[in-house]
């Protein structure tokens, strides 16, 4: 029984090691950095003249440079846990997540469209990918949406296997585009397809929590109507509930939480699958907790990652979604190990 003592306890810590894992991030890289000196860069920031004498070298590395950085992951990683939660959700199946459908292959080909069509489009001033991406990935679930649709019901075990089939088919296409085109830009469409959140300012950043924000309200608000659908179609009609109405909106924020944070992130696995698996664990399936504890998890998560990520053989960096696989292959073998009994007895 979740209670509201409950829920904002379990959110509270998790929202307190949120902020202590952004202020760890902060600090450590090749470049360390007291605690003291990033509160006087900080101070010098906000009021210039107080705080004291900083050094400017170290006050663009912690504010230009690792703090859009730590944020953009803290983001990415709740936003890739969030949508993981709700596609296991509507389509009950536990390893299910924006990878296994196709959406982040279809966002992934829209951006690198874009990036290859030499168009100079932007959308408030910063980059225009997210807006393709968000076109691709959605493109790609509207086909699902279509092939898995018959008489007006979705067909969840349609809809999944379309999407792994999808998935190989776009991931094929972008292996065949990365071939045909120059030397010159296999190297960075191949390093951004691996996972790079290394490359946005405060404005990019804004314009993509932007998008983000706008699926995560209308995720949060399906939160009572996932319980139900995990009950099974049926019951939750019979409980009230406009099924193929919550699943279309649900299906549709999840493109669009996936398209704008794949667009500049590149793709980073196994977030969907590890922290909604975890947090199930630790505080139950209710997803009025759920949702908004994987927004905190996930972003704890990718953040940790991503200074590993930059950290580990610097001053090389390895791409975040390199050490996400890393960590979730494993996972997501133990999870298969676990299920196995279970599987060949049924």
């Amino acid at each position: 029984m979740l209670t509201f003592k409950r829920w904002l306890s379990v959110l509270s810590l998790l929202g307190l090691g949120w902020m202590i894992t952004v202020l760890i991030c902060l600090l450590h890289g090749t470049e360390p950095i007291a605690l003291a000196e990033a509160v006087r860069i900080f101070a010098s920031r906000l009021s210039p003249g107080s705080g004291g004498a900083v050094d400017p070298g170290k006050g663009a590395i912690l504010l230009d440079v690792r703090l859009p950085r730590v944020l953009l992951a803290g983001l990415v990683g709740g936003t890739l846990a969030m949508v993981g939660v709700t596609l296991q959700a509507l389509l009950r199946n536990p390893l299910a997540d924006p990878f296994v459908i196709g959406i982040s292959s279809g966002t992934a080909l829209g951006v690198v469209c874009f990036l290859l069509s030499g168009l100079s489009v932007t959308f408030w001033g910063t980059t225009a990918s997210p807006l393709f991406g968000f076109t691709g990935g959605l493109l790609t679930l509207f086909f699902l949406y279509r092939l898995s649709r018959v008489h007006g019901r979705i067909f969840v075990q349609t809809l999944l296997l379309g999407g792994v089939i999808i998935n190989a088919m776009l991931s094929a296409v972008i292996m065949f585009i990365t071939y045909m085109v120059d030397a010159d830009k296999v190297m960075g469409i191949v390093y951004w397809l691996m996972g790079n959140l290394g490359s946005l300012d405060f404005k990019a950043l804004a314009v993509v929590a932007l998008y983000a924000l706008a699926g995560m309200v209308v995720l949060f608000k399906s939160a009572r109507g996932l319980n139900l659908l995990a009950l099974g179609d049926e019951t939750a009609v019979t409980l009230g509930l406009d099924a193929e109405r919550t699943k279309r909106v649900a299906f549709f924020a999840s493109a669009l939480l996936t398209g704008a944070v794949v667009s500049v992130s590149g793709l980073i696995s196994f977030v969907g699958i590890m922290i909604p698996h975890v947090l199930r664990m630790v505080i139950g399936p209710d997803h009025r907790l759920l949702l908004p504890a994987s927004v905190l998890g996930g972003g704890i998560f990718l953040m940790a990652a991503d200074t590993i990520a930059r950290s580990l053989i610097s001053p090389t960096e390895i791409p975040v979604g390199v050490i996400t696989a890393l960590c979730g292959g494993p996972f997501f073998l133990f999870l298969l190990w676990r299920g196995r009994s279970r599987y060949w007895s049924a």
